[in-house]
């Protein structure tokens, strides 16, 4: 599966300065927002819970700088798959580590369906005030971005909640399993990891199921 960056330059090798654009401008939103927002959200839960380490890493910021990682915005420019970066420290966590890191790990994939929403919402509005008739490029160039980033914040809410390494998903059912399964989990972690990499090469159908259809799905509720 091509990136945004791949579709860029298949459009300029047909001419089509507007679906370049839009791809263009799919990557100013995913990297300036998406991706920020999300890493945001981890920073300010953990912060909130008792752990310094965002903060004196500078990262209770809603500068996108800060949070984002070179290889993973180079990856998603390229494949369309990628990351950012929140490093926390479980151990200063307040309360129960492992429910704690869960909430630090749910608030990343919440602020992605958060942001879907809110975007949604904006396109709704912004499509049902257009006149009847012809609409203009720049208008369709603005539709088309927003809707593209509705529907990867949703891809990112739902992929992130699966329950592998290294994925939110992960810590997530960590904290809700009983403490007798972390000796067991902790064991298994190391070679659970690999799991991802088998998704991506020969999950695709199930990712489609688990991932795709849901994120549209949810982009037709909120945006009609």
């Amino acid at each position: 599966m091509g990136g945004p960056l791949i579709s860029i330059f298949d459009a300029l090798g047909r001419r089509d300065m507007t679906q370049a654009t839009i791809s263009f401008g799919l990557i100013l939103v995913v990297l300036l927002i998406c991706f920020p927002g999300h890493e945001l959200a981890h920073a300010v839960v953990a912060d909130k819970l008792g752990d310094p380490t965002p903060r004196k890493l500078g990262r209770i910021s809603l500068n996108p700088a800060v949070h984002l990682s070179l290889v993973g915005s180079v990856m998603f420019m390229l494949f369309g798959i990628g990351w950012a970066t929140t490093p926390i420290d479980p151990s200063r966590l307040r309360g129960r580590q492992h429910i704690s890191h869960a909430l630090v790990a749910v608030a990343g994939p919440l602020a992605n369906l958060a942001i879907g929403i809110v975007l949604g919402l904006i396109i709704r509005v912004a499509r049902d005030a257009l006149p009847l008739g012809p609409i203009s490029t720049s208008t369709q160039i603005f539709l088309q971005v927003g809707l593209l980033a509705v529907l990867v914040n949703f891809q990112l809410f739902f992929f992130n909640l699966l329950p592998v390494p290294p994925l939110d998903g992960w810590t997530i059912l960590k904290g809700l399993l009983p403490w007798q399964w972390h000796d067991l989990i902790a064991k298994i972690e190391p070679y659970a990891s690999y799991a991802l990499i088998a998704l991506f090469f020969l999950g695709s159908g199930f990712l489609s199921e688990v991932v795709i259809r849901p994120a549209v799905a949810l982009m037709r509720l909120v945006v009609g």
